[in-house]
């Protein structure tokens, strides 16, 4: 029936370690790579009692659909949602391979810790809700985002003080074909589920209604009443805040209203909720003397969307250069970079990021290590990108943009990290011409007396 431990599959190629959950669809596996024993993954597969099922062949052909789907969007791979690296068949049993994601799911995080804090609890969805917003893009619906499907990866350094990175694992394309009982708790685990999803919705006002029941969890650890109780039982929705009165009430209120009982009367998108957990903010100093407009950049680092806030600051940044390109940008250009325009950009990011990203970080940090400014020494250089998480000493190696961090929980000063676009493709030499930019940047704060 089930694989046991020591178990090959794929002649050999992934060894079973254990197993890590089971429901009424599917079972999912740690495993190991036969020959690599380093490389750890998960293998899912149709649940082994559907075989009894006059309907398993079905079963099997929606599996496969749902391992085709994911294979489509690790084309273009988000953050946030699982990857996925093989499919293939031990007899005839369909098997898919993902990336295994170590650290504890949210559901786990908060039985053992309690209610978590508001910004931890809204930064983990606001994650979790990019990947969605992503999904909903390429005309999919997760429609299985509760809390035991929101994984938290530890950081680089296994820091566990520091907050994790969220990461959306097992699409819930079975429910399609799963019966739709309203006792069922395969929709959704039905407490975070809402009552037209058990009638076969695939609206993305499905997930706006799991995320936020997720987000009601997280900052409670209460479980909201049912949808289904709600409609047919008269059941109350009490409200966040009266389980836990430390969170604010617009926090309150974004909750409520993603888990309005009707569709019709929740935000209609995932962005339009995202934007009541981070509401357009105002009062900010977005002062230029180039006539830059900050507006955008201020609104991502306000929605912590942090990768598209680091690319938004290097195009104001080269904007205000009057160059295209980094390798463009000349000592000259650094040296009347606009006092104003940097403050503005220091600012935000100190603000948003509660002093843990911006000019004046990094520049404390090049100080610590000895560096100076002109400095030539290319081992300072080396201490500093080490210190914020650009270079990795035992390798050698300065990191390509892919392998950077964007999220809270990367090393302080590790963004922005604008001009690393490039690093993708440039020899290690040539990496260091754009970190000396970038410092002599940094570097203008105190000259700019910022």
């Amino acid at each position: 029936m089930f694989w046991t431990a020591g178990q090959q599959l794929d002649n050999g190629k992934y060894v079973i370690d254990s197993i890590l959950g089971q429901g009424g669809f599917g079972v999912t596996y740690k495993a190991r790579h036969g020959r690599l024993n380093h490389l750890t993954f998960v293998i899912k597969t149709p649940n082994p009692f559907l075989r009894k099922d006059r309907e398993y062949a079905r079963y099997v052909e929606r599996f496969i659909k749902e391992a085709q789907l994911l294979a489509q969007l690790c084309a273009n791979p988000h953050p946030h949602i699982v990857r996925v690296s093989d499919l293939f068949e031990e007899g005839d049993m369909p098997c898919l391979v993902m990336e295994y994601i170590p650290g504890e799911n949210l559901s786990h995080a908060v039985e053992c810790k309690g209610a978590l804090p508001e910004t931890e609890a809204v930064e983990y969805i606001r994650q979790v809700g990019d990947a969605l917003a992503f999904i909903h893009q390429a005309k999919l619906v997760h429609r299985d985002t509760h809390p035991g499907n929101i994984m938290l990866r530890p950081g680089r350094d296994a820091d566990l003080s520091r907050l994790s990175q969220a990461i959306l694992i097992d699409f819930g394309l079975a429910g399609e074909i799963l019966p739709k009982s309203p006792t069922s708790r395969h929709f959704a685990n039905k407490d975070f589920a809402p009552y037209e999803q058990m009638k076969g919705s695939v609206a993305p006002t499905v997930d706006v209604y799991c995320l936020a029941a997720s987000l009601y969890y997280a900052v409670t650890r209460e479980y909201p009443a049912t949808a289904w109780d709600r409609r047919y039982h008269s059941a109350d929705l009490v409200a966040p805040q009266q389980h836990n009165p430390r969170i604010s009430k617009e926090l309150n209120q974004a909750i409520l209203a993603g888990m309005a009982l009707e569709p019709e009367n929740r935000p209609q998108s995932m962005e339009e909720w995202l934007q009541m957990l981070v509401p357009e903010v105002t009062g900010d100093d977005l002062s230029s003397e180039r006539g830059i407009d900050y507006n955008k950049l201020r609104k991502l680092l306000a929605s912590r969307n942090w990768e598209e806030a680091d690319q938004e600051t290097g195009d104001r940044i080269l904007e205000a250069i009057g160059q295209e390109d980094w390798w463009d940008v000349t000592s000259n250009d650094i040296d009347k970079f606009p006092c104003a325009d940097l403050g503005t950009i220091d600012t935000l990011w100190i603000k948003y990021s509660n002093g843990r990203f911006g000019f004046s970080v990094q520049k404390r940090i090049w100080e610590s290590v000895g560096g100076k400014p002109g400095s030539c020494d290319y081992e300072i250089y080396e201490k500093f990108g080490d210190r914020i998480g650009w270079y990795v000493k035992q390798e050698d190696e300065w990191l390509p943009r892919s392998n950077l961090t964007f999220t809270l929980n990367a090393v302080e000063g590790h963004l922005p990290s604008a001009p690393l676009h490039p690093w993708e493709s440039v020899a290690p030499e040539l990496t260091l011409c754009v970190v000396y930019d970038w410092v002599c940047l940094v570097l203008r704060i105190e000259t700019c007396k910022v």
